[in-house]
């Protein structure tokens, strides 16, 4: 397992404890190595060749710095070097898995692909995001309801996503579904 990051400024930081945006200034590779303890590397220099999957984990920052579908929705743009990477696995009929807002991606560099974001319905509240899902339909592709437990696997694109922290839900209920996509990944592979 190698983790990457691309080597891009972040779009914004933002102080979680207080939740507001700060003047500081990031890297997201930079803060990709805090996070995964420095044993990293720029998402240009992955080959998809010396890998068997890719899998793309979720959270703001992928709607704010791996694409730009935080400020402009299923009109947004995806890096080009996450669209490179996610075209290179593809090609090469290589599974890719996604979570939590990251099979936007997929919906974006795949039009036809099915991808989960969870339910197309805030049910009781757990899904407050569940407009993503009609963006994904309007992309072109189709979304697949999946409770958070759960992941969905596309098999004509090797395409595996769940929703992850897109449902309020338990730890617990978000690691099982994220567990899910990651064996369906490995069985692809």
């Amino acid at each position: 397992v190698k983790i990457f990051a691309p080597n891009i400024d972040q779009r914004d930081v933002v102080n979680h404890l207080k939740g507001s945006p700060t003047e500081e200034k990031r890297n997201v590779l930079v803060e990709s190595a805090r996070l995964a303890r420095g044993n990293i590397q720029d998402l240009a220099e992955l080959k998809a060749s010396e890998f068997d999957a890719v899998i793309f984990p979720g959270g703001f920052g992928v709607a704010k710095n791996l694409c730009s579908w935080a400020v402009d929705g299923k009109n947004c743009t995806v890096n080009e070097h996450v669209n490179s990477t996610l075209q290179a696995f593809h090609s090469a009929k290589k599974p890719i898995g996604l979570c939590c807002i990251s099979p936007v991606l997929a919906a974006k560099v795949f039009p036809g692909c099915e991808v989960t974001v969870g339910q197309d319905k805030n049910i009781d509240g757990r899904f407050p995001d569940a407009e993503t899902a009609s963006a994904i339909a309007e992309l072109g592709c189709k979304h697949i309801c999946k409770n958070v437990n759960e992941s969905h696997v596309d098999k004509a694109n090797k395409i595996v996503t769940t929703c992850a922290f897109m449902c309020k839900a338990p730890l617990h209920e978000i690691f099982d579904g994220i567990g899910t996509m990651v064996q369906e990944v490995l069985k692809l592979a």
